[in-house]
């Protein structure tokens, strides 16, 4: 095998002649010179710009994490903190708590152990199946936590047994109507039968009329629940008041009333005052008292005197 190389000129003219063995002496010298320049056993390394960029992005995430850390640490404490400051109102709230429970227990003249409110409330039965539940408790604060709201809770059960306690040894005397519904004021109308002052017809009052100036105070006579604050055709603005056991009291012709449905009012207390509306002559109270929703001579009632006088 030979390569022969014929070159033509203006002046020049030459050809080559190049056996097998010329032509790969020439590529091993060509090979030679190309692999000495490259040098593909030398190693290369790692671009040190490159290196330098990945170091500071790596720096820079390990920074944020440590901050991000610290922020969550920061956080806790601040809620320990507070969780600390909230257990020292929880104590707080439990001494009130007994000191007010001693002195309703007094007030309320049961016996001496009935209700202790220093130790735990006796209670017990057999024990139920619950779900488990993962529950811390080897947490100091946690478990201050769970002692606090045991000792709430049996604070206030045995609250709830005094205040019951309490409402069945005095509702009688509580719920007991006695007295006039104004301070001021003199009687204008007796319960019976009596002339309609607009008609002149004879006709049934089934109540006493206190006549007093407008404004004047218009007290409940009871303890109850208010079951009606608001107009009522004849009656005008009227609070109708329930003291239980079926015994009502009725207040009409109110100027304005500061109670309303559902609120629980003490005798003597304030609920309107004295007023023209509905069908009135003038300015005064009308004082109903019903059993049963059958009407009752108020007057016995404004006769007699409260327990506690």
């Amino acid at each position: 095998m030979s390569l022969a190389i014929l070159y033509r000129g203006r002046k020049v003219r030459f050809k080559i002649n190049l056996s097998r063995r010329r032509l790969l002496t020439f590529l091993g010298i060509f090979s030679f010179l190309i692999v000495s320049y490259s040098q593909p056993w030398k190693d290369q390394g790692v671009d040190p710009e490159f290196a330098q960029t990945q170091i500071q992005q790596e720096q820079l995430r390990l920074a944020m994490e440590t901050e991000a850390v610290k922020e969550v640490r920061r956080n806790v404490q601040r809620e320990l903190t507070a969780m600390s400051m909230k257990m020292g109102e929880l104590q707080g709230q439990i001494m009130r708590l007994e000191a007010f429970g001693q002195r309703l227990a007094t007030a309320a003249d049961v016996s001496d152990g009935e209700f202790v409110f220093s130790g735990q409330l006796p209670i017990g039965g057999p024990e139920s199946n619950i779900n488990d539940w993962p529950v811390v408790t080897d947490h100091n604060l946690l478990s201050e936590l769970d002692q606090m709201l045991a000792q709430l809770e049996d604070r206030q059960k045995q609250l709830r047994l005094l205040e019951s306690v309490m409402v069945n040894h005095h509702i009688e005397d509580s719920r007991f109507i006695a007295g006039r519904p104004v301070e001021a004021g003199w009687l204008s109308s007796q319960y019976g039968i009596r002339r309609d002052p607009f008609n002149g017809h004879p006709t049934m009052h089934r109540g006493i009329d206190y006549a007093a100036s407008v404004g004047t105070d218009v007290f409940v006579t009871g303890a109850g629940i208010v079951t009606h604050a608001g107009r009522r055709s004849a009656y005008g603005n009227l609070v109708e008041v329930d003291h239980g056991g079926g015994l009502r009291t009725r207040y009409a012709h109110l100027h304005q009333y500061n109670v309303s449905v559902g609120d629980v009012v003490t005798r003597g207390q304030k609920i309107g005052e004295v007023g023209q509306t509905g069908r009135a002559t003038g300015p005064h109270v009308h004082y109903e008292v019903l059993q049963n929703g059958r009407h009752l001579n108020p007057a016995e009632f404004v006769l007699r005197r409260a327990p506690q006088e």
